[in-house]
């Protein structure tokens, strides 16, 4: 499978990845943009979306750029950094860039944008190699 189908195929499986509305823009070896629309449900008491939201958004980027090419990967370390509150009708895009890359594990750098291409928040993810294949879990 290319990249962009395992993706879709991890996509179809990922009830969570849906419910949220996330559509695979870009797929590339270890490399992707997804995007996501903020719907009433992702509200907070603020009145602006729930922190959880955007980090689930670049979980969700870090996972199918880290286990496009049928390696599975799993989050090890994650940290993010907000930078501008999110509204309701936003529309997200975050996008998983590879910086390291060892035998055992990947980090990647997600940027998440609104639809203004305003940085709203940045996240970066250490994972884990398995040693297993996607398609066989």
């Amino acid at each position: 499978m290319s990249p962009h189908e395992l993706a879709q195929y991890m996509l179809a499986q990922d009830h969570f990845s849906q419910w949220m509305g996330i559509r695979l823009i870009e797929v590339r070896e270890k490399y992707c943009r997804i995007e996501m629309p903020v719907k009433q449900e992702m509200i907070n008491g603020l009145r602006t979306v729930h922190g959880g939201i955007t980090f689930s958004l670049a979980d969700s980027a870090l996972a199918f750029s880290s286990n496009n090419t049928n390696d599975a990967s799993v989050a090890l370390h994650c940290a993010m950094n907000f930078t501008k509150a999110v509204k309701m009708g936003d529309t997200l895009t975050a996008e998983s860039i590879l910086i390291s890359d060892t035998r055992k594990t990947g980090v990647y750098d997600i940027s998440i944008r609104n639809q203004n291409d305003i940085l709203v928040a940045s996240f970066r993810g250490t994972v884990y190699k398995i040693d297993k294949k996607v398609t066989n879990l």
